[in-house]
């Protein structure tokens, strides 16, 4: 099966809403820069139906070389491999990645990050959906 992505004019679309023009750009950059950078390979899993998690090949990194951290709507997941250069040894081939790296991911509303793991290679976010009580359905009572 082969994928095509396809341009989406959002021109259009600025002519019926106000303000969201600029979640249109960003949704389009953030789309762009997804596509052209594959590193490190992740899985997005639905775990339940508010609960899901994200799994990240981290093979190489030591745990105090990844960092995660929530800003406002953006999860954002960094690779920084300490120093190397001090090593006494040299590689003849290196087939497993060692590039730092930077993957963020957009949050929908009411999703908190829960907590993060690594085991064999793969760190895993939990992630999970809590929508306040306020706007879930309620019964309202009806009296005589």
């Amino acid at each position: 099966m082969t994928h095509q992505l396809v341009r989406f004019d959002t021109s259009a679309l600025n002519k019926a809403v106000v303000g969201f023009d600029r979640f249109f750009d960003d949704f389009e950059a953030r789309f762009a820069t997804q596509i052209s950078n594959n590193y490190p390979p992740y899985n997005i899993v639905k775990t339940a139906e508010n609960s899901y998690h994200i799994e990240i090949a981290v093979s190489g990194f030591d745990k105090d070389e990844i960092s995660v951290e929530v800003d406002q709507n953006q999860l954002i997941v960094k690779g920084e491999r300490l120093n190397d250069e001090n090593l006494n040894y040299e590689y003849l081939y290196r087939g497993l990645a060692a590039r730092n790296f930077i993957r963020t991911w957009t949050l929908a509303d009411y999703m908190e990050v829960e907590q993060g793991s690594i085991k064999n290679g793969v760190l895993t976010i939990n992630i999970k959906r809590v929508i306040p009580d306020a706007l879930l359905p309620r019964k309202i009572k009806i009296v005589d």
